[in-house]
């Protein structure tokens, strides 16, 4: 994507639950990864100064809210998320063409390339499988769903997709040059078949970056550690040796 660098690819995940603890990891993290991540909790926890705040020190920002409303509304929050200097934020592709066509509207109009807002349209939580899509009533096979949601998102204007690490080289497959692969759902080498129940479709950071995802969120492997910094290190480098084996 034009004007767009992804740095050393890997999004460290700030899931805390306030402003103290979430600077702190900030700080034991020493640079490690070129991206963190501010979610739900988080955000609504410590607000937007805390974006505000960490946008100003440099940092590359993922603003993951996972929007989801009538398009008038979301265009607006996007319009707002550029004013915090977040570079990456989320909707949810199930929101309908309309509403991603806002979002990306807006980022557009903040003007500018290499660090204006980009909009991910998330495609089917890491959370969900098969059973749980039935259960909603989506009754079509989980790729076809992922397959389906990437077209639209690339037709209405989204600068890319969340998918989990199991869909990435499928996407990629059909996403056109340029469009970018975030990939949540990413646990330790030997942590990631044993992940917790809340992530149903998990892969390593390795075989997500060998599938075609351009950026990798890590959380757990990297905040529950002794030593953030060192497991993020580890983590890019091997982001860095699957980018050279692909």
């Amino acid at each position: 994507m034009s004007g767009f660098d992804p740095g050393n690819r890997l999004v460290a995940a700030l899931d805390v639950p306030g402003r103290a603890v979430a600077d702190d990891l900030v700080a034991r993290l020493q640079g490690a990864a070129d991206w963190l991540k501010v979610g739900l909790e988080l955000f609504i926890a410590a607000g937007p100064a805390l974006v505000r705040d960490l946008a100003a020190g440099r940092r590359k920002l993922m603003l993951d809210l996972k929007l989801h409303d009538i398009p008038a509304t979301v265009e607006r929050a996007a319009a707002q998320a550029c004013d915090l200097g977040a570079r990456l934020l989320t909707i949810h592709a199930a929101g309908g063409r309309a509403m991603i066509e806002g979002a990306a509207r807006a980022a557009r109009r903040a003007g500018g390339d290499a660090d204006r807002l980009r909009i991910l349209a998330v495609t089917v939580l890491t959370s969900l499988d098969q059973r749980d899509l039935a259960e909603v009533g989506e009754d079509v096979p989980l790729a076809d769903l992922v397959a389906r949601r990437v077209r639209l998102a690339v037709d209405a204007g989204a600068d890319g997709v969340v998918t989990s690490p199991r869909e990435a080289a499928a996407v990629r497959r059909i996403a056109p040059p340029g469009f970018l692969i975030v990939t949540p759902g990413v646990r330790g080498t030997a942590g990631a078949a044993s992940a917790a129940a809340d992530q149903k479709r998990v892969a390593t950071a390795r075989e997500a970056r060998a599938a075609g995802a351009d950026l990798i969120v890590v959380g757990r492997p990297i905040r529950d550690a002794a030593d953030p910094a060192a497991a993020a290190r580890a983590i890019a480098g091997e982001l860095a040796e699957a980018g050279l084996a692909g």
